[in-house]
């Protein structure tokens, strides 16, 4: 980034602050220009399609959403499928045959957001993630926020969404500084945002506190999907529910159960609890200890539309996780 772009993140930064850290919807920086942290600088929302009077050539050098144009010849925003020969189509069906699954594909994998979150993951481990979701057609990766930048790259033309963590994994950290870190996280690519509440006061029954905290984040997300980590381990069952209604009334997309790093993990009853709750119309993600097909499918049918796990294939496979994966 040259210093101008550092001085516009400068200006967004302060315009967020000064607003209490409830951010108002994206505003653009100078031709609709949003920024992240990692150095991308998308020309246009990652969501929305440019009119055709506003779609600039390409020059076939890799992302066409960059500043600097990078994208290649099989970029589908700049080369639509009806422009391609059959032979063309045949020849790159892993980003056409999403509607067709193979042996490499479950019901239930369009369910999983392919996790990994640990403090040590590496680069490769980070590509290689990224991969299996592609080979395995998961729902997302879920991943730190300094690797969302490195998995939209992996993803890009993929049917995989890139979902990343915000005040994780205490949930300790100010609406401000979970608002800030949400707005980063999609400037870098993410598709989606699971943030995890404050905890401690939900459990001194400062509820406006936590509503506000949920509030500002959803604010900083709107186009996106948010999840409320409610690390369930800790509540008691009125808290769970608290921070169910609360997560509602914010209009957050999901509550979710744990991060996969507190004392416990993701049970049935707690995802049935979750979803009488919050109704039909919320989705319920169950996360940590889902290690097999047997204890997700347990989750699905007490309720839970989306699984958070590192043992995605050993799900997927009818297998067992391996030691130390959630």
């Amino acid at each position: 980034m040259n210093d101008d772009d550092i001085k516009k993140i400068a200006a967004e930064v302060a315009r967020i602050m000064k607003a209490g850290g409830q951010a108002a919807p994206r505003q653009s920086l100078g031709d609709s220009v949003s920024i992240g942290s990692a150095g991308k600088v998308f020309q246009r929302p990652l969501v929305n399609q440019p009119a055709a009077s506003e779609k600039k050539p390409c020059s076939g050098q890799g992302d066409c959403r960059l500043e600097e144009n990078t994208c290649s010849s099989s970029c589908q925003s700049c080369n639509p499928l009806n422009k391609y020969t059959p032979q063309q189509i045949k020849a790159s069906a892993d980003r056409v045959s999403f509607c067709n699954p193979n042996e490499s594909s479950s019901s239930i994998a369009g369910m999983i957001d392919h996790t990994l979150l640990k403090a040590n993951a590496t680069q490769e481990e980070i590509g290689k993630l990224c991969e299996e979701a592609r080979k395995y057609r998961f729902a997302s990766v879920c991943v730190n926020p300094g690797y969302v930048a490195l998995a939209s790259r992996l993803l890009r033309g993929s049917s995989v969404m890139v979902c990343t963590v915000i005040g994780f994994p205490l949930g300790s950290t100010t609406p401000t500084v979970k608002a800030i870190e949400a707005r980063d996280a999609i400037a870098n690519g993410a598709d989606e945002i699971d943030m995890v509440i404050n905890i401690g006061a939900l459990k001194s029954g400062n509820d406006q506190l936590v509503l506000d905290d949920i509030k500002a984040v959803r604010d900083a997300t709107r186009g996106k999907c948010l999840k409320v980590i409610l690390e369930t381990s800790y509540l008691t069952k009125d808290e769970k529910v608290r921070a169910c209604r609360m997560s509602k009334q914010a209009q957050a997309d999901f509550v979710k159960t744990s991060t996969g790093f507190g004392s416990g993990g993701a049970t049935p009853e707690d995802i049935a609890l979750m979803r009488e709750t919050v109704g039909p119309e919320m989705g319920v993600k169950a996360s940590g200890g889902i290690k097999n097909a047997e204890v997700a499918a347990a989750m699905i049918k007490a309720g839970a539309t989306r699984l958070g796990t590192s043992a995605s294939i050993a799900i997927v496979s009818g297998g067992e996780a391996a030691k130390g994966q959630y």
